[in-house]
């Protein structure tokens, strides 16, 4: 992070730099939805970028509202947005693909049925095929390593993947008291950037995501399946 240096109309000093990220991220949720690929730094940040340029042994970040230059050994990798086309009927407000196995997955975890599509339809599209860059697969986007941990033998069955991206999001909520946001954005994040920021984390990626999914929670609130859900500010 101490090479960082967030240049707009004059340099600003390194240790605004989170914040600075964070107004660009809350200016982006208001703006319309535009493709970006993301820098993958060395810190564990990950930043929405229009652009990259390399000018030295440094690369410059172009990011909304200005931009980002940072060290050129910072710069992990630049990863284009994950989008996965859809190969099932989106939900509507009674009914949501999968239904079936998002219904027994959620009696038999306790997990709220409209949580489990909403994850559903932010992770993959509804597509049971899809597979990320970070190798994550399937409906609920199952990483190798916590498909294994809870029985996924097949990731890309759709019984299989709901059931364990379910018992995923159940134990998340037990870890986080039941706070939907942190769970979320562990689910997104992984628990261990929940912990280094003590919440949802300042990636604009996270927060949209968390963001995304609370928003459609909130509309849905008057199902009384959600009753017990309670969104913290």
């Amino acid at each position: 992070m101490a090479a960082l240096r967030f240049r707009m109309k004059h340099k600003t000093r390194i240790s605004q730099f989170v914040a600075l990220v964070s107004v660009c991220a809350a200016s982006a949720f208001a703006s319309p939805a535009v493709r970006a690929d993301y820098a993958v730094l060395r810190s564990g940040a990950r930043l929405h970028i229009t652009g990259y340029e390399h000018v030295g042994d440094h690369v410059v970040l172009t990011v909304q509202g200005g931009s980002v230059e940072i060290a050129a050994d910072e710069l992990v990798s630049v990863e284009p947005e994950d989008q996965f086309a859809a190969i099932v009927a989106k939900p509507s407000d009674s009914t949501a693909p999968f239904g079936d196995l998002i219904h027994a997955a959620a009696q038999k975890h306790g997990v709220d049925e409209k949580l489990i599509t909403r994850v559903v339809a932010e992770e993959s599209n509804f597509n049971p095929k899809a597979v990320s860059r970070k190798r994550a697969q399937g409906l609920m986007q199952l990483l190798p390593t916590t498909a294994a941990k809870y029985s996924v033998g097949n990731v890309f069955d759709p019984a299989q993947n709901i059931d364990g991206g379910t018992h995923y999001l159940k134990d998340l909520l037990a870890k986080y008291s039941g706070d939907v946001k942190l769970a979320l954005a562990a689910y997104n994040a992984g628990p261990d950037m929940v912990t280094r920021y003590g919440g949802v984390p300042p990636f604009p990626e996270t927060q949209k995501y968390v963001r995304a999914i609370t928003e459609k929670l909130s509309r849905d609130s008057a199902t009384p399946t959600l009753a017990a859900i309670t969104l913290k500010n």
